[in-house]
């Protein structure tokens, strides 16, 4: 394998960092930290780069939030100045692992994404009558710090952005999740550095870094053609049922060898005429729906938003735009009644009205209706 070289004089050169800065401000422009950085932006950026090739530079505290989605999950927000590093970074080493992924691999990739992945997904469920469908235990927890450096060092031999790839992947370890594999003794869990955070930029790239080795066994050793990952989701497809079952006990073995576990409750066959949930929408062979879950979700929002605008909180236009986001997603699917029955109950009028039943707001004269 080729390994590249004299890479860190393009990542920290000023014209990479400015259009980082540019990436990274896209949809925070008018976060707080977005717009200091940007009041100063030449300072701040001639800032970075001295940092950067005085070696200097030290990543800042992550702001850790949770996010149902449904699931509990925690995010970790790295800091204005650091998501710019970021960007800087996987602009010049990503095209170099790019040409290595499998086709089939869809998360944070250019001109791929969830819609794509269920589209193929929809494509192999019409040429199979089974599909297996995996999650991997706590993934973005169980990275081991030490396994992905080497799967880095294996492909990049500089030694200054192998520096800044080491402060990155360092700046956050997990504790919370102790698993045991063969060869482990009492303490080899707790001694051996693991985690990194879910919401870098980063954290997206080496995700799909660490399990690249997986995706050409799945493919090349295994034989499986019809395989599709999405991070830590991902779906087999064959005529047969057992060949199925014996492919996930190979998987989960080479997963060991990345101190990987595959959730037993969430690993199964189905057959692909019953439809499987996959990336939120519930695809059959023939037609896809939307999640109960996700569906549900829009209803409470609604709801929000009527009270919200009947307060004055909101203005329609931001109604409209939540609304058509949602539309934007949901329209992948076979949503043309769902949204009919949605919208046509949704009404927003300023002012005190009463409330219906359902929880959106009764028709009231001179009201406002969503369209």
């Amino acid at each position: 394998m080729k390994r590249h070289g004299n890479l860190y004089h393009r990542i920290t050169s000023f014209e990479n960092l400015l259009r980082a800065s540019r990436k990274a401000r896209k949809g925070k422009r008018f976060k707080d930290q977005t717009a200091r950085f940007e009041l100063n932006l030449e300072k701040e950026l001639l800032r970075l780069h001295r940092e950067l090739t005085t070696k200097t530079y030290a990543p800042g505290a992550y702001r850790d939030f949770f996010v149902y989605d449904p699931k509990m999950r925690l995010i970790s927000a790295a800091p204005y100045r650091d998501r710019v590093v970021h960007h800087a970074l996987c602009h010049i080493i990503e095209p170099l692992f790019e040409r290595n992924f499998i086709y089939d691999s869809y998360a944070c990739r250019k001109d791929k994404g969830t819609h794509k992945a269920i589209s193929r997904y929809t494509e192999f469920a019409r040429q199979n009558t089974y599909v297996l469908k995996c999650d991997i235990r706590k993934y973005f927890q169980s990275i081991d710090h030490v396994i992905l450096y080497g799967l880095i060092f294996r492909k990049i031999k500089c030694p200054d952005t192998l520096w800044l790839i080491r402060k990155i992947i360092d700046t956050r370890r997990d504790g919370t999740v102790v698993f045991y594999f063969p060869g482990d003794e009492l303490f080899t869990p707790y001694e051996r550095p693991r985690g990194i955070a879910i919401g870098n930029l980063t954290s997206q790239f080496f995700a799909n870094v660490y399990l690249d080795g997986f995706d050409h066994f799945v493919k090349e050793n295994l034989g499986c053609r019809h395989y599709i990952r999405y991070v830590d989701d991902f779906v087999a497809f064959d005529t047969d049922k057992k060949r199925l079952q014996e492919l996930k006990i190979r998987m989960a073995s080479y997963l060991e060898s990345l101190r990987l576990k595959l959730h037993r409750n969430k690993c199964r066959v189905y057959r692909v005429k019953d439809g499987v949930t996959f990336l939120g929408q519930r695809i059959f062979p023939t037609h896809r729906l939307l999640k109960k879950e996700n569906t549900l979700a829009m209803r409470r929002r609604l709801r929000k938003m009527s009270v919200q605008y009947r307060a004055g909180d909101i203005s329609l236009d931001t109604v409209h735009q939540r609304i058509q986001s949602w539309i934007g997603h949901a329209q992948h699917a076979d949503t043309w009644q769902l949204r009919r029955r949605l919208f046509a109950a949704a009404v927003f009028q300023r002012g005190e009205v009463k409330t219906a039943s359902r929880g959106f707001v009764e028709q009231q004269p001179e009201q406002r209706a969503l369209r």
